[in-house]
């Protein structure tokens, strides 16, 4: 199951759609959920807190490049459809949004998994219109259900080229918890892995 290759869509296309839809006359909006809170690997203007409804974060896509490999892939974060969630939006100067964007294509869209969406998000100060990656359940990298061994094993053997899929679990953890977010999923997988560790 875990060795089902990555979906072969073209990055480019969903890349220009996208910079269609942002339109370049506006500064850039985009929702981070997961690593983008705790490295965004891009200069923003502001950052504020923010809660986007009718999705949720969910450690439940495989990971065979940036945190595991294909013969022992990884996990990351996507966004699935349903419930709500609570990260980050960052704003991001539109003289330099589209290369922003294209950084952010070659960093999360290496295998084009994602779904790019542009989702309304609530902030303190009002509401803007963000990029999000979101995945969707019919992707061969959603992983679907998972029993609490798969986690364990996963958390204790995959690593990639940004490092293990539990380093990458701990530090959003970490993060989340610093922005007063709690994550009550992710804090469970956490302690059983700690637990078992």
């Amino acid at each position: 199951m875990t060795n089902l290759p990555a979906p072969l869509r073209d990055p480019a296309p969903m890349l220009e759609s996208a910079l269609q839809e942002w339109g370049g006359h506006a500064d850039l909006w985009i929702f981070g959920y997961g690593s983008l809170i705790w490295r965004p690997d891009f200069d923003y203007a502001e950052r504020r807190p923010a809660k986007v409804h009718g999705w949720h974060r969910a450690l439940k896509m495989w990971s065979r490049i940036n945190r595991g490999t294909p013969e022992c892939p990884g996990l990351v974060f996507g966004m699935l459809s349903g419930g709500s969630c609570r990260g980050m939006v960052f704003r991001v100067d539109k003289a330099h949004a589209r290369q922003v964007m294209i950084n952010l294509w070659q960093r999360e869209m290496v295998t084009a998994v994602y779904d790019p969406r542009w989702l309304l998000c609530h902030t303190p100060h009002g509401p803007v219109r963000a990029l999000a990656f979101t995945l969707s359940r019919k992707s061969p990298n959603h992983t679907g259900e998972l029993p609490d061994h798969e986690y364990c094993r996963i958390f204790a053997q995959a690593r990639g080229r940004y490092g293990t899929t539990r380093d990458y679990a701990q530090a959003t953890y970490e993060e989340l918890r610093k922005h007063g977010i709690h994550d009550r999923a992710l804090a469970r997988l956490i302690a059983l892995a700690q637990k078992e560790a």
